[in-house]
């Protein structure tokens, strides 16, 4: 190499030393950047250029540097990690909030309650079986007969605003899916472009990695890297995003928990009556939870959550107004012929089909008109009903019928190991989520300690490389300045 290539040799250091310290420069200021993954660069060295003959000068040091670019320290395994985490925390977090909230709105164990509404109806009805005839406790009976079909109905409806939430819930996934799809295919173009023509294109990288694990996250899709910079993202096997090109998704189905129109559920905006098996992630879970309940055959109460909550209050509804009534009908010493106490319509009765048939005193039924006037046989034996005993009208228990309390009770019971396992598949999966982003985050995430480190080196190698320059500037100028001439 000659003198004058000494230049070049300390010159490419100078531009290796800058870039560095430029990446240096974009980590740090990223440091605090959400989704930023730490840069390098990506250096090599120069070999010397070989010459062989007359005029050979033996062996030859490299010529220097060669920027190769910069390089984004992600982890391909460790963002595959991610999302597929992140499915199954959409997934059980959606579940796990919805029968949470229903859950709640039931108010077990409390005054509140439908339990404590049960009991004191059955009190109600031992309380007149001790006054016969008496207006007070009649009275009483009647209007908490009343609070008792106002809470059946207020707890149906807290399931069903919950199915209306949770649909609402589900056009909101379908939209922010369609366009972080659309997002998606835009960077994949713009990324390989920029790849094609030499260029950088970390932060777009970045981007797109953000936008495919909130794809992850709402669909469970899954990501398939084609090499050319660009990505696949496959819901159900089916390409949501393709190159530069995204599907959209369109929500249908009933609008309401009683409504027409099938299932709730997604298809391809494209090809309309095509279902997507979305098989993971918030919108699944918000799916599996629409389901509507599956009420005969060996599927029986395997439907989706929110319709077989719903379906459990008019059970509870149908029962208690069965039960009641099997035993109510045989009174006989009021005003009205004998007959119910409860009406009880078809379709959903949980809602608005549960009322109560005596509006008086005087309507209301509590023993037998040959008894006498103020028999309270039957009342009583509805208060035994709330302890489940089945009473005849002239004797001792003869059978025990399960009360409405013990039905209500097992319902409640079920429904909480229900939620329970969720919050626990919720708080597994979570747990499991957090881990796969920590991991994340330490291979990806800028070391502010690090960086220090690399911005002296950096600085240190520019001052070397210029310290170079100088040192073959002074040689050429002691060479060409201030030798003898030529022939003196």
């Amino acid at each position: 190499m000659s003198t004058f290539g000494g230049l070049n040799t300390a010159y490419t250091g100078l531009v290796a030393a800058r870039k560095g310290l430029e990446v240096v420069g974009q980590n740090i200021a990223n440091a605090n950047t959400q989704g930023y993954t730490r840069q390098r660069i990506s250096t090599s060295a120069v070999d010397a250029i070989s010459r062989v003959g007359l005029m050979s000068a033996g062996v030859q040091a490299g010529q220097g540097v060669n920027v190769d670019g910069v390089s984004r320290l992600g982890s391909a395994q460790l963002d595959a990690q991610v999302r597929s985490s992140a499915a199954v925390a959409g997934y059980s977090a959606v579940r796990s909030n919805a029968l949470t909230a229903v859950e709640g709105s039931m108010h077990e164990p409390g005054a509140n309650g439908l339990s404590a509404q049960l009991n004191d109806f059955w009190a109600g009805w031992q309380d007149v079986a001790n006054a016969p005839g008496e207006n007070a406790p009649a009275g009483v009976l009647l209007g908490q007969a009343g609070v008792l079909t106002t809470r059946i109905a207020q707890g149906y409806q807290a399931v069903a605003n919950q199915w209306s939430t949770t649909r609402g819930s589900v056009d909101g996934m379908v939209t922010e899916i369609n366009g972080a799809a659309a997002q998606v295919a835009a960077l994949n173009a713009q990324i390989r472009n920029e790849q094609a023509a030499g260029g950088g294109a970390n932060e777009l990288l970045d981007q797109r990695s953000a936008l495919t694990t909130t794809l992850a996250a709402l669909t469970g899709g899954t990501v398939v890297d084609r090499g050319d910079g660009t990505v696949d993202v496959l819901v159900g096997g089916n390409a949501l995003v393709s190159g530069n090109s995204a599907q959209k998704l369109i929500a249908v189905g009933a609008r309401s928990m009683t409504g027409t129109g099938g299932a709730p559920h997604v298809e391809w905006a494209a090809h309309p009556g095509t279902s997507v098996a979305v098989d993971g992630g918030e919108l699944a879970g918000a799916i599996s939870l629409l389901a509507p309940a599956v009420t005969s055959g060996a599927g029986t109460g395997t439907g989706g959550a929110l319709a077989e909550a719903a379906e459990s209050y008019n059970t509870m509804a149908t029962q208690l107004a069965v039960k009641v009534n099997a035993i109510y009908s045989q009174g006989t010493n009021s005003t009205l012929p004998s007959g119910d106490f409860f009406a009880v319509a078809t379709g959903v009765p949980a809602a608005t089909g549960l009322s109560v048939v005596p509006k008086t005193v005087a309507e209301l039924s509590t023993g037998l008109a040959a008894n006498g006037a103020l028999d309270g046989s039957i009342a009583d034996e509805l208060a035994q009903l709330g302890a489940g005993k089945a009473v005849a009208s002239a004797g001792p228990p003869v059978s025990y019928v399960q009360s409405p309390s013990t039905d209500w009770s097992n319902f409640v019971t079920s429904f909480a190991v229900t939620t329970r396992t969720e919050l626990q598949h919720a708080t597994l999966a979570d747990l499991t989520s957090t881990a796969a982003v920590g991991a994340q985050l330490s291979n990806a995430s800028v070391d502010l300690d690090e960086e220090n480190v690399n911005l002296l080196m950096f600085q240190h190698a520019y001052q070397g490389a210029a310290r170079v320059m100088t040192a073959v500037d002074e040689m050429l100028d002691t060479l060409i300045n201030r030798t003898g001439l030529v022939g003196r």
